[in-house]
C-alpha cells in the first residue's frame, strides 16, 4: 500500500514508518505540520523545521503544512494536508506513531474516514518499555528535545534514549506516574539515525530555552 507518514522527527513517528516499510509498505511521502502554538494538542513542535534533513537522509517526499496551532481548528489544517498528500503522490493510507492519545488517534481516523483512507497505527497500545528497548535493539539514535513535567528539567535536554535512560524513566513511572515514553507530553524527541536513514545526523548548534520543568531545545542539524 502506498502511505503517507505522519511525520514530527520525533521517535514514534520514525520508528511507525520503519514498522510500515518492514511490513513491505510503499512510504510514499511524509506529512509535517508546522505550528507556531508550542503548546499544541497535536504536534510535536520542538526543532520541527528539521524534519526537512531528516526527510533528505530518507529520500521521501516532504509535504508541510502551517497552522495556528489553535485547538480543534488545526484539525482542518491537517485535513487539507492529508488531502494534498492523496492528491500528490495517490497514496492509500497514512501512517501514525500513536501510541496511547486517543484524543489524537481518534481524530486522525475521523479524517482518514472522510478521505477514504486507510489508517495504520503500529505502536498502538505498545508496552512502553518494551518499545524504547526496541529503539534501541534496532538502531535508533534518539535524544530528548523537550520537557514539560515534574521532576525533569533542562539536564534531560539532548540524552539520548539508551539503557540508563529507560532505567530511569521506569523509576519516574513508578514513583511519578510518568509515561516511560514521554505520551503524556513528559517530553519529545527527535530522530539523529535509524535504519531508514542514509546516513547519521550531526547536531550543529543548539539553544536551551525555559525555566523548572519546562524546557526546550532547539537544534540545527
Amino acid at each position: 500500500m502506498k502511505l503517507g507518514v505522519l511525520f514530527s522527527g520525533g521517535k514514534d513517528s520514525c520508528y511507525a514508518a520503519w514498522l510500515a516499510k518492514k511490513e513491505g509498505h510503499e512510504l510514499a511521502c511524509l506529512i509535517s505540520i508546522f505550528s507556531e502554538n508550542k503548546d499544541s494538542y497535536m504536534f510535536h513542535t520542538p526543532s520541527i523545521t528539521r524534519v526537512e534533513e531528516q526527510a533528505k537522509s530518507m529520500n521521501i517526499p516532504l509535504l508541510i503544512q502551517k497552522t495556528k496551532g489553535k485547538k480543534e481548528e488545526e484539525l482542518t489544517d491537517l485535513e487539507n494536508a492529508i488531502k494534498d498528500a492523496k492528491e500528490k503522490y495517490k497514496i492509500e493510507g497514512i501512517v501514525t506513531g500513536a501510541l496511547k492519545s486517543v484524543y489524537q488517534a481518534s481524530r486522525i481516523q475521523n479524517i482518514c474516514n472522510k478521505l477514504n483512507l486507510k489508517c495504520l497505527n503500529p505502536l498502538w497500545q505498545k508496552d512502553e518499555i518494551e518499545y524504547l528497548s526496541d529503539l534501541i535493539k534496532y538502531k535508533f539514535k534518539v535524544i530528548i528535545t523537550a520537557v514539560a513535567a515534574y521532576p525533569l528539567d533542562e539536564n534531560w535536554l539532548g540524552r539520548k534514549i539508551d539503557k540508563k535512560f529507560i532505567e530511569e524513566v521506569k523509576f519516574l513511572k513508578d514513583k511519578y506516574k510518568i509515561h516511560p515514553a514521554g505520551e503524556g507530553g513528559e517530553f519529545e524527541s527527535f530522530v539523529l539515525n535509524c535504519p531508514l536513514f542514509k546516513k547519521e545526523l550531526k547536531i550543529k548548534n543548539k539553544k536551551y530555552s525555559g525555566d523548572g520543568n519546562s524546557w526546550r531545545m532547539e537544534i540545527e542539524v
